[in-house]
C-alpha cells in the first residue's frame, strides 16, 4: 500500500521548504528510502476503511496486524520506487544527496530490504488478518512502482489522476481486513482518496514545477501551466467535497455526528482552492493547500473513527429524532 504523493516527500531543498521537519530529522539511508513519512496518512486511510465497516471495533490483533502489515508494504514500495528512479534523481541537484544516487545505501541493501518487507506484510497479514488483504497490499506495491513510477509518470500529465489508485487501495485493505469483504464503505473511500489525490498532488506539483520540467517529467503544470492547474485543482476539489458528504450515509452509525464535523474542513479546503484560482502562481497559496490537503485527509479518517463511538451513536439517535419531531411539527422538550 503506498500512495502516489510518494513524490511529495522524498527530499530536496524545495521540499525542506514546504515540510520543515526535514531541517530537523536526518533518518538513516535505509529508513529514508522507506519514505517513513508517507506511512501515517497511509494508515489513517486503513483505519478509516475499518471504521466504515459493521465489524468495527475489530480486536487489538487484526488491528495490529493490519497496520503493521500496511506499513511494511508501503514501506517496500516506497524502497521500490528510490530503485526505480536512482538514475533520475541522480541527474537532479535537489535530489542527487539522496541515500542510493549518493551511494549512501547499495542498490542491492536496498532491494533485499524491499523483498524482505513484502514478504513480511504478506505473512503478517495472511497469518494475522485474511488473503484479502494481504493481496490488496500486494496489489498497492505493483500499482504505485509498475502502474505509476514506471508506466504512467514519465508518460502523461493525468499520471497521478490513474496512479492515485495506488494511493487509494489501504482504505480496500482496512475493509477487507474487518470483514473479510469490501463494502459500499470501503469502495466510497477509495473513490473518496483517489479524486482527492490530484487536487493535493498538483499544489505541490506547482512549487516543483521546475525540476519536473529540468528532467522531462510531464507534470500538468510543466504541460498545461498553473493556470490549468489551479483549475483542475478546482474541478477535483470540488468533487472531493461533493463525495465526502456521502459518509453520511455510508457510515453505519454516527452518519449526522460526522456531517456536522465534515462542514469546516471542506469549508476551509474550498477556501485555499479560492485563494490559488485567484494566484496560481503563487508559492503560498499552493503550498498552503498542499499543507491543508493532508491535515484533511487525516481529519475525514478521524472523523469515521469518531463517528463510530458509542457518543457519536448517541448524538445520532437525539439529532434525528429532534429532526422528527420537528418535521412532524411536534413540541420539543
Amino acid at each position: 500500500m503506498v500512495s502516489s504523493t510518494a513524490d511529495v516527500f522524498e527530499g530536496g531543498l524545495a521540499r525542506e521548504s514546504i515540510v520543515p521537519s526535514r531541517k530537523r530529522i536526518k533518518l538513516p539511508p535505509w529508513l529514508e528510502v522507506a519514505k517513513p513519512r508517507l506511512i501515517p496518512l497511509l494508515l489513517a486511510t486503513t483505519l478509516g476503511g475499518m471504521a466504515l465497516t459493521e465489524e468495527w471495533p475489530v480486536s487489538s490483533s487484526r488491528l495490529l496486524c493490519t497496520l503493521c502489515g500496511g506499513a511494511l508494504a508501503s514501506a517496500a514500495a516506497g524502497v521500490l520506487n528510490c530503485l526505480w528512479e536512482q538514475d533520475l534523481d541522480g541527474r537532479m541537484q535537489r535530489t542527487s544527496s539522496r541515500a542510493l544516487p549518493s551511494g549512501r545505501l547499495s542498490p542491492k541493501g536496498a532491494f533485499i530490504g524491499a523483498i524482505s518487507c513484502t514478504l513480511l506484510a504478506s505473512v503478517l497479514l495472511i497469518a494475522g488478518v485474511n488473503c484479502l488483504a494481504a493481496g490488496l497490499s500486494l496489489l498497492g506495491i505493483c500499482s504505485y512502482v509498475l502502474l505509476y513510477t514506471a508506466f504512467l509518470k514519465p508518460r502523461t500529465p493525468q499520471n497521478i489522476v490513474i496512479g492515485g489508485v495506488a494511493g487509494a487501495i489501504p482504505p480496500l485493505v482496512g475493509a477487507a481486513a474487518a470483514t473479510g469483504h469490501i463494502g459500499v464503505g470501503g469502495w466510497w473511500l477509495f473513490c473518496l482518496v483517489l479524486v482527492w489525490t490530484p487536487a493535493h498532488f498538483w499544489a505541490l506539483a506547482l512549487l516543483l514545477k521546475d525540476d519536473y520540467q529540468a528532467v522531462g517529467i510531464p507534470m500538468l503544470p510543466v504541460v498545461k501551466g498553473s493556470v490549468a492547474t489551479a483549475v483542475a485543482i478546482s474541478r477535483y476539489g470540488w468533487i472531493t467535497v461533493f463525495l465526502s458528504a456521502f459518509g453520511v450515509w455510508v457510515l453505519p452509525e454516527g452518519g449526522l455526528l460526522y456531517g456536522l464535523l465534515l462542514c469546516p474542513f471542506n469549508v476551509r479546503l474550498i477556501q485555499m482552492i479560492n485563494k490559488l484560482n485567484q494566484n496560481p502562481d503563487s508559492s503560498d497559496g499552493a503550498k498552503g493547500l498542499f499543507r491543508w490537503s493532508i491535515l484533511y485527509m487525516f481529519g475525514i479518517c478521524l472523523l469515521l473513527v469518531m463517528s463510530r463511538s458509542p457518543m457519536a451513536v448517541q448524538f445520532d439517535l437525539q439529532g434525528f429524532s429532534l429532526l422528527k419531531n420537528l418535521a412532524m411539527g411536534f413540541p420539543v422538550y
